[in-house]
């Protein structure tokens, strides 16, 4: 039996504990320039050391953290409910339904994510809240193959031909008793749509064409020091490793909770 991988655990909590709550341990202006520190290395003064401006990069990465955060469980969580509605939609109704979500979801599958991203945020000016909806719009696709192949094996049980011949509500059955049923799909889809939502922000911010100043993420700050990491390596470093960190606890607990889930299919 695997075990819960509790290191994940930690860091996560750690990183988003520090990324809501950090600036009240630490109330240091993200924003101020300071001309007399540029660009100094990590020190007891600034535990991350300063950028180009001279702002402390520890104060960046916890205001950048929030808005990272919020748009990869924003994006994910939209992302997973559209996949899940549609998915569900598709197992349960069949047929002409069935035909025609699988049809959508080829047609989205067919353009590459990041490219269509590309394409969605050059028509728009980058927020958080823009960003949240161009993210999900590429990202449901996956969710919605998960649940459209499970919600067909659901549909079959005996329990629910005999709830559709009794002419059950379809919001109470699919609410009822396929909700409980494909819970460990949605988080696991969940937990795996923030890791990359996460990225695609950070590629996006990378690039340029994401979050725009003053607002800051960690693939903004992550992009500011590209140009002096030769000089200035942790510009880059850090906002690079809560990245890393992040994405890594995720998908170990996506992977927890898959064994999980794939045990209790096995004993039922």
């Amino acid at each position: 039996m695997r075990r819960l991988p509790v290191v994940s655990v930690i860091v996560l909590g750690v990183i988003v504990c520090t990324s809501f709550f950090g600036h009240w341990v630490y109330p240091v202006s993200a924003t101020a320039l300071q001309p007399d520190a540029l660009l100094l290395p990590p020190s007891f003064t600034h535990p991350m050391g300063t950028d180009r401006l001279g702002r402390d990069v520890l104060a960046r990465v916890i205001a950048g953290g929030q808005v990272s955060l919020l748009i990869g469980t924003g994006s994910a969580f939209i992302a997973s409910l559209v996949g899940l509605m549609i998915g569900v939609s598709a197992g349960f109704l069949g047929k002409t339904a069935d035909k025609t979500i699988v049809v959508l979801i080829d047609l989205f599958l067919t353009f590459p994510t990041f490219f269509l991203l590309l394409a969605l945020v050059s028509y728009v000016e980058a927020s958080a809240w823009v960003l949240i909806v161009v993210i999900s719009i590429t990202g449901w696709m996956g969710m919605a193959r998960l649940i459209r192949s499970e919600s067909f094996g659901i549909a079959q049980k005996p329990f629910i031909k005999i709830l559709v011949m009794a002419k059950v509500s379809s919001v109470k059955i699919i609410l009822k008793y396929f909700a409980p049923l494909l819970a460990p799909i949605f988080f696991i889809s969940f937990t795996f749509g923030v890791s990359g939502a996460i990225l695609a922000e950070s590629g996006l911010s990378f690039l340029g064409i994401g979050i725009m100043p003053p607002q800051m993420s960690w693939g903004t700050i992550l992009a500011e020091g590209k140009e002096v990491l030769d000089i200035a390596w942790w510009l880059s470093f850090f906002p690079g490793l809560m990245i890393f960190g992040v994405t890594y606890a995720l998908i170990t607990l996506s992977d927890y909770f898959q064994s999980k889930t794939n045990q209790n299919e096995l004993h039922t």
